[in-house]
Order: C-alpha cells, then structure tokens, then sequence
C-alpha cells in the first residue's frame, strides 16, 4: 500500500465508530469493531506512521462489519424507553428513518460516508471499488429520493 497523508487518529476513531454502528445497529458491537479495526491497522503499520490511511481503516472496518453482520446477531432492544421531553426528536428521528428507508444500503453508506463522517470521495470510491462517475451518480440518486420523500424542493439553479 502507498504511503498516504497522515491522519488524525483521534478524529477518525469516532467515524469509523459511526460507521461501524450504522452498519451493525448495536454500540457494543460497533466498540469492539471499531477497536479492532484500529488494532489491525497498528499491527501492520505500527504506531501511526504515514502509512495510516482513511483508505485502509475504512476497509478494514467494512471487512469486519461484512464479517460480524454474516453471524446473524439478534437486535437488541432497548430495555428503557426515552421521556416524553424527547418526543420532538423521537418523531423527528423516525420521520428521517422513514425517509431513509427509502434508499438502497450502498445508497444509505455512501451517504453516511460522505457527509456524516466527511470521508473524501477519493477513499470512498477506493473502498467501494468504483468510479468518481459511479459515485455522484449514485450519490444524487439518493439525496433526490431522500428531497422527495421529505418534500424537500429542489432548486434547478
């Protein structure tokens, strides 16, 4: 692998937690991949030299995310519900999850990966294995479904 820009271990250890979790729905799951991930890249790269890249973090985070997700874990179910005083968020939560249910996994990752965890798209297309073409295509797909289902209006200009 080439040596790549260095990066900030610290600022990326949250986003690979966030991606972890959006793809296995369970924090303590999300943890441990998450960690595992960056024990994997310290064993073959060491302590944070230049050759730690958003690429190969993410890749590996996505093998063991494929991995945990082929054990057929059960969902957990939380065991409190949250107070009333959360009800705006709770319907505001569901009222986005609904929209997003709309798309495709790839489409729902590659938005995630993009612009929650604000993943360049030269690492994003290198871990998805397609085109700069492939991906804003995908990618505008996806936030026109998500500007329909909100009833968003989207500007021409």
């Amino acid at each position: 692998m080439s040596a790549g820009k260095a990066i900030d271990i610290e600022e990326q250890y949250d986003k690979i937690y966030r991606y972890c979790y959006f793809k296995l729905r369970s924090r303590e799951t999300a943890e441990d991949i998450t960690q595992e991930t960056f024990l994997r890249c310290y064993e073959r790269y060491g302590h944070y030299g230049n050759e730690w890249t958003l690429q190969y973090l993410y890749r590996i985070a996505h093998n063991l995310c494929i991995d945990e997700y082929r054990k057929k874990k059960p969902v957990q179910i939380p065991e409190e519900l949250p107070d009333k005083s959360y009800e705006e968020e709770i319907l505001t939560r569901v009222w986005i999850k609904d929209a997003l249910s709309e798309l495709a996994e790839e489409e729902k990752e590659l938005l995630l990966l993009r612009y929650v965890n604000e993943v360049p798209v030269g690492v994003i297309v290198t871990v998805f294995g397609m085109s700069r073409f492939a991906y804003y295509r995908k990618v505008k797909k996806a936030l026109q479904k998500l500007q329909n289902k909100l009833g968003v209006s989207h500007d021409e200009n």
